[in-house]
């Protein structure tokens, strides 16, 4: 490889934390001491940027962390990293360090903020995909996303015991933000009876609909797996509107929440994420910047990061068609 485009790089977690983004951060700071590149860790995000927290990080900072869910450099969302007067005091850091790039591990707010810093400071940034949502464009998939969809997998399928022992109708919420991947496959992998994404146009009549022809087969329970983000109803409400219309079934009503942004990550986030964490600093010593690593089938990628924040990935159709039909 020629001679590096970066001296000295700074690395951050930034917005939600998602299981590997310490895979991430470990493979960050490794490559970059294999390539002889100087290393910060950057304390609470942007907030760190501004206030100073720079912690230098060579191979022994980072160990034992690679099967540690969370981030090992906390996480935050900066609110004044918003302002002009806030990206500049995070300049100026960056300048009385020495730092000539920032990998930034986060979500799309995280990419946004990186964007503006770029641009108006000429600080070279890369990020790095970290959100179970799944929904960052130019990656098949995020840091931490295998991992939430397996929390929720084992989660409903324990749920599943209990609704089938008490004949129940089970209304699950999972996360996911305003994507509905982590709804769609977890209520794929465990047999939900409806998936209700908000990438689908869905209504109370058709789940009713489900439910009737639920009953017509023999079914005495029921999983109904909900994305947060759907638009048809909040879950406490669309288990209202289902009590009253079916009066006699037994309902109940499970919110997963924040398990599924916890735990150790998986192998695929554990590999994903240290790939990605390489890749990021090979790109900026490449003379890239203001772009994300990602992984494009099974091939690093660099996508600009405007189309990453503005574009979305998509769900997959044949997934929702595949479910309706096995859920009979």
């Amino acid at each position: 490889m020629k001679e590096s485009a970066v001296k000295k790089i700074a690395v951050l977690t930034s917005g939600g934390d998602s299981p590997g983004m310490n895979a991430a951060l470990r493979a960050v700071v490794r490559t970059a001491n294999y390539y002889n590149i100087e290393c910060y860790g950057i304390r609470e995000g942007y907030n760190g940027l501004i206030n100073d927290d720079f912690l230098k990080m060579g191979p022994r900072s980072v160990k034992n962390i690679i099967n540690q869910g969370g981030t090992i450099l906390k996480s935050a969302r900066s609110q004044e990293f918003r302002t002009k007067e806030g990206r500049q005091k995070a300049y100026d850091n960056c300048v009385k360090h020495g730092v000539d790039a920032v990998v930034c591990i986060g979500g799309d707010g995280t990419f946004t903020g990186a964007k503006i810093f770029n641009e108006e400071f000429g600080i070279k940034v890369i990020g790095v995909p970290g959100t179970i949502d799944n929904d960052i464009f130019g990656t098949d998939n995020t840091i931490g996303y295998d991992t939430a969809l397996n929390t929720a997998m084992d989660a409903i399928d324990k749920i599943r015991d209990t609704a089938t022992s008490h004949n129940r109708i089970f209304f699950i919420e999972v996360m996911g933000r305003d994507a509905g991947f982590i709804a769609l496959n977890s209520g794929l992998a465990t047999g939900a009876l409806d998936i209700l994404i908000p990438e689908k146009k869905d209504s109370v009549d058709e789940l009713f609909a489900t439910f009737r022809n639920a009953e017509k087969t023999g079914k005495s329970s029921s999983i109904v797996v909900v994305a947060e983000g759907d638009k048809v109803a909040n879950i406490y409400e669309l288990a209202e509107q289902t009590q009253k219309e079916f009066p006699d079934y037994d309902i109940r009503v499970a919110i997963l929440g924040h398990i599924q942004r916890g735990g150790s990550p998986s192998c695929a986030d554990r590999v994903l994420a240290s790939r990605l964490g390489y890749g990021a600093v090979v790109g900026l010593m490449e003379g890239k910047t203001n772009v994300m690593a990602g992984m494009r089938s099974n091939d690093m990628v660099y996508t600009p990061i405007e189309e990453a924040i503005k574009k979305h990935n998509e769900i997959n159709k044949d997934l929702l068609l595949i479910s309706e039909i096995l859920a009979i």
